[in-house]
Formats: structure tokens, C-alpha cells, sequence
């Protein structure tokens, strides 16, 4: 499906049988986040986008970072969540609840704290502690649930059941899609205020909801959207060669903000006619891009971030002479930057948790 047209999605009642958590049909196009955008305005920060002659070098393109890792909860994530709770909490919720590897669950703890809404977050088990710490602190309960997406979608169903709060989904609501959106829109806006028409962005890829939203924004756009991936979870990827997701088996990686084993319906029903391609990356080269970002760009960024990177520097000058990249995150595990930084990064990623 392309996105020359407007996509509606439809999702029923909130509260018992609506995974989605809205109560609306939300129209899904570049307009949508256009007015995402302004409603964002003043609520999240307009992350600076960066350039670095070292990393231009490599990649052999210019590079144009958009630092989504200092961004508030330290993801673009807040972006949807702030709109996915507000339209809930107007239309009387009682709570939320989200399943993440973390980013998304940040963003959605920080969001119902604004509201005043109580909030239950489903990690995996094996969840990065400093994410989990995170949480906490925004006042959000965490629950741990496996380490596959099915476990925790499992665990968010019994608990919508028991606990009545809503669901914020973080790939099939429409709300957290447009939100995401305006990451790459700031992006185009910002390399324009330069002079520069990209021609390409590159964005990591788990769930969906930042491809879907970079892809949307891209509507009208001569520019090429590329999704990048971890070779561990190459989800798009099989996706797109049956055309349908499906579910993978997830082999270990750091990239652990990018560990879903199956991409959001929604996200691919809007990205497939769209991206230009998928770049799959191995742990070596994101463990070798996060190292760059910091000792040449001076940026800390996780490893999710750092596969789109990876996948600019090796691949962004086939798509043309300037690149942006979504650097989604900096919520890195200090343990693990400190192994990454000291050169131990293939050791790291060969014993990377699933």
C-alpha cells in the first residue's frame, strides 16, 4: 500500500476490548502530523540536528543527526505517548497501561504523570535496569513479562481485564504513529532552514511506529525512506518479502530498544509501499557505530539509535548526497556503553541478552 492517500484506522471502545486504546477513526497522513506537530509545540524539545565531517567522511554523503537522545525521557517515544494519554485522559480513562522494551514505556510513564493517570509498564524480564529505574521514577509500576513481545502483550490483556485502564499501544495506536511522525518532519524542517532538500532519511526499525510516522511525513517528499534493523530482528525485512508480518525468532543483540519480533500491523500497512529499502546490521557495526557517535560526534546514543548509524555510514550515499538519521535514543546501560567505549564491543554483542 503506498501513501498517496489518506489511511483511516478504526478501533473500538476503549477499556475492554480495544487494544489500541482510542475511541476514534484516526485519518493517517502527512497532515495528521502536521497537527501532531502543533499540538506538540512547547511539550517536547526540539532536538538540535547535528553534523560531523568525521562521519560524513566515512559514510561518504552528509550526514544530518537529528538527536532524538536528548529529547525528553531521553526517546522520541514522548512524542506519541504525550498525545496517545492526553486523548485518553479527555475521554475519562482511569489509567494506562503499555507493553515496551523501554523507551516506549518511559514515554508513556512520564505522559500519565502529566495527567495524573496511573500507569502499569510490562518490560521483559530482561529489561535494561536503567530503563526500569526510569520508569520508577515517573511514577509508573512495572511489570516484567518473558523477553518476547508475545509474553508482554499477553500480560498487558490480563491486566486491561483485572485493572479497566486503557492501552497505549505502542505500534498500532494511531495517536503514537503521527507523534513519531513529527521527529522526521522537525528533521526535514531543520535541514531546510540549512538550504538542504534530504534525500534520504534513515530510521530504525522495531515495532514500527517511527518508519510508519517517518513515512507519512515523506508523502509529497522526493526522498527516500530507508529503515534500518538489526540483523538479530530483521522483522520489516521478512515482513516485506511475504508481505505481511510475521513473526521472527530473535537471535541475541544490544539493540534491545529494537527487539520486537514482529512489526505493528498499522506500521506496516503504512510503510510497505513507501520504504526504499531495509537495511539489515550486524551487532559488530552497531556496537562500531555507537563508538563513533561518541568519540567523533560527541553523542551518547543506545544501541537502537546506533543502528541507524551503522546502516547510514555503510549505505547512505547509494540514496544520495545528504542523509538525515534518526538517532531515536540515548537511554543506554551505563555497563554497556562503558564496554562499547573500551573496545569490547563484539564481546558484548555476542552475549547480548534476547
Amino acid at each position: 500500500m503506498g501513501i498517496g492517500h489518506a489511511r483511516e484506522h478504526t478501533s473500538a471502545g476503549t477499556g475492554g476490548n480495544d487494544p489500541d486504546g482510542t475511541r476514534e477513526t484516526a485519518r493517517l497522513d502527512r497532515a495528521a502530523v502536521e497537527r501532531a506537530g502543533l499540538r506538540l509545540a512547547g511539550r517536547v524539545w526540539r532536538t538540535p540536528v547535528l553534523r560531523c565531517e568525521q562521519l560524513d567522511a566515512r559514510c561518504g554523503a552528509r550526514l544530518w543527526l537529528k538527536a532524538e537522545n536528548l529529547q525528553r525521557g531521553g526517546s522520541f517515544k514522548v512524542r506519541g505517548a504525550l498525545l496517545a494519554v492526553e486523548h485518553l485522559a479527555s475521554s475519562g480513562s482511569r489509567g494506562v497501561i503499555a507493553q515496551s522494551t523501554g523507551n516506549h514505556a518511559i514515554a508513556v510513564a512520564i505522559a500519565a504523570r502529566q495527567y495524573r493517570l496511573p500507569a502499569v509498564m510490562v518490560l521483559p524480564g530482561d529489561a535494561a535496569p536503567a530503563k526500569i529505574r526510569r520508569i520508577r521514577e515517573a511514577g509508573a509500576e512495572v511489570v516484567t513479562a518473558g523477553t518476547l513481545l508475545a509474553h508482554r502483550v499477553a500480560a498487558v490483556a490480563g491486566l486491561r481485564e483485572r485493572l479497566g485502564y486503557d492501552v497505549v499501544d505502542p505500534y498500532q495506536n494511531p495517536h503514537v504513529v503521527a507523534g513519531q511522525g513529527t521527529a522526521t518532519a522537525e528533521l526535514f524542517e531543520q535541514a531546510a532552514e540549512h538550504g538542504v532538500r534530504l534525500d534520504a532519511v534513515v530510521i530504525p526499525v522495531g515495532g514500527g511506529s517511527a518508519i510508519a510516522g517517518a513515512c507519512l511525513t515523506a508523502e509529497g517528499r522526493e526522498v527516500a525512506v530507508v529503515g534500518a534493523e538489526p540483523e538479530a530482528v530483521p522483522a520489516l525485512t521478512s515482513a516485506l518479502r511475504v508481505q505481511r508480518p510475521v513473526t521472527v525468532t530473535v537471535r541475541p543483540t544490544i539493540a534491545d530498544g529494537l527487539r520486537p519480533d514482529r512489526i505493528g500491523a498499522l506500521p506496516f500497512g503504512l510503510a510497505r509501499g513507501t520504504v526504499a529499502a531495509v537495511e539489515t546490521v550486524p551487532e559488530e557495526a552497531i556496537a562500531e557505530a555507537m563508538r563513533a557517535a561518541f568519540l567523533q560526534a560527541r553523542l551518547v546514543i543506545e544501541p537502537a539509535a546506533a543502528t541507524a548509524l551503522a546502516a547510514a555510514l555503510e549505505h547512505g550515499a547509494r540514496h544520495g548526497t545528504d542523509v538525515g538519521v534518526l538517532l531515536s535514543g540515548g537511554n543506554v546501560e551505563p555497563d554497556l556503553a562503558a564496554s562499547l567505549l573500551s573496545g569490547q564491543g563484539a564481546a558484548v554483542a555476542g552475549t547480548a541478552a534476547v
